[in-house]
């Protein structure tokens, strides 16, 4: 039960809003120009807010779905906050490395924060303040998502008992860090670009 449950939100979160959105809005493929991030951010880059929003609610959404019905479906079969816990990581791996895009796809932060709040509404809503404050002051999405992902387990430690949804946030936090190695060079050497900054094939 446990795998597939696990199989089925890694499926989940192997759709990639920033190709449908891209599609729908007859743009170029987001791999194709800015960091080549199949993500809300880059999109944002082609000019067209719209496309973004689509992707950014598409890919939180995902996030959250996979775990509300985890938690509605997974007590019918006996399972518990592990296989919550088990399906927030797959759906944040599934966008990672999706099987649809040749395990190539996005850093995971919108969909980290969908599934956020579905474990905890109050952390979700933490860490988006936390990126917007961020993004507001440095106009960075890099910058936010890596100080979004540093605070997010102190909140989940903070506000939850649940040891398996505190390890699952953990280790998403790391990864989402880890996916983010590029940026940080980028940031320290001042390359970083700016939120709305637009880059496309030329």
């Amino acid at each position: 039960m446990l795998v597939i449950f696990g199989l089925l939100a890694y499926l989940m979160g192997s759709v990639s809003f920033a190709v449908i959105s891209s599609w729908l809005f007859k743009l170029p493929d987001p791999r194709t120009y800015g960091s080549k991030n199949p993500g809300a951010t880059n999109v944002l880059r082609s000019g067209k807010k719209s496309a973004a929003i689509v992707t950014l609610l598409g890919d939180a959404g995902k996030g959250w779905l996979a775990v509300a019905l985890a938690e509605h479906y997974a007590p019918m079969w006996g399972g518990g906050q592990e296989v919550i816990a088990v399906v927030a990581v797959m759906v944040f791996l599934g966008h990672i490395f999706p099987v649809f895009l040749r395990f190539r796809g996005g850093k995971g932060v919108a969909t980290a924060v969908g599934v956020l709040l579905g474990l905890n509404v109050w952390v979700g809503l933490m860490a988006i303040v936390t990126w917007l404050l961020t993004a507001a002051i440095w106009r960075i999405s890099s910058l936010s998502a890596l100080v979004a992902a540093m605070l997010a387990p102190i909140y989940i430690f903070s506000l939850s008992e649940s040891r398996e949804y505190c390890i699952a946030v953990l280790v998403m936090s790391l990864i989402l860090i880890w996916r983010h190695q590029s940026n940080i060079m980028n940031l320290l050497e001042g390359k970083e670009q700016r939120i709305g900054e637009r880059k496309l094939p030329e």
